[in-house]
């Protein structure tokens, strides 16, 4: 009796698990018998990994605009300038400063800006 409570407890766990999904949304799909059933729709989460990566790419985009726009003193300066702030000013300066990638496509932009 034992091993069929923990069989029943087990199968009504996943159940009430596979309806909480349900409740996030779900999908109507013919299996391979031909039976119309319901299963849970498959998203992830609210943020898709497209983007954050668009966003990251922007904000690349940004900071090399800028590095080539206002040179390497002036820049660097505003960075450290931008350093001494607030926490959110330490956090903008930490993802603004200068990295290898920036110099490298900034140092091929800047002549073609004019």
């Amino acid at each position: 009796m034992d091993q069929a409570q923990q069989s029943f407890y087990k199968r009504e766990q996943a159940l009430r698990r596979k309806h909480i999904r349900m409740s996030r949304g779900y999908v109507t799909r013919m299996n391979r018998n031909g039976i119309i059933e319901q299963v849970p729709d498959r998203h992830f989460s609210g943020i898709g990994f497209r983007l954050v990566l668009r966003l990251a790419l922007v904000v690349m985009a940004f900071k090399v605009l800028a590095f080539a726009w206002l040179g390497e003193t002036q820049y660097l300066s505003s960075v450290t300038t931008l350093s001494q702030g607030a926490l959110h000013e330490k956090a903008g300066a930490w993802v603004m400063q200068a990295d290898p990638v920036t110099r490298a496509v900034a140092g091929f932009i800047t002549p073609r800006m004019g």
